[in-house]
């Protein structure tokens, strides 16, 4: 299931409940930034920089394919995003689980 399915599912479902969506991670990101690697086996790697709002920055698993002739930017991009994204998730929840802790 993608981030947006399981959010059209909690909004189907009624629940109002605070939590972080994938609206909440994209807005928190404020700039992207894509290193790419290249290994000695020729294998290219790719990982996304993802900083957010007050600054902090987060990087998650690189993108990387069996075969370097499989290698494609975007595709290699676009998981590198997504994996760093995963790794911004449980941070916004923290962060959100303090704020209601707090009231």
């Amino acid at each position: 299931m993608t981030d947006q399915t399981i959010e059209q599912a909690i909004q189907a479902k009624g629940k109002t409940a605070p939590r972080i969506t994938p609206a909440d991670i994209e807005a928190n990101i404020v700039d992207t930034e894509i290193v790419k690697h290249v290994s000695k086996t020729g294998q290219v790697l790719r990982w996304a920089i993802l900083t957010t709002r007050n600054g902090y920055a987060v990087v998650g698993k690189p993108s990387c394919s069996v075969s370097s002739a499989n290698d494609d930017q975007a595709i290699g991009e676009k998981i590198a995003v997504e994996n760093s994204r995963d790794e911004l998730w449980p941070l916004m929840g923290y962060e959100l689980r303090s704020k209601l802790a707090e009231k």
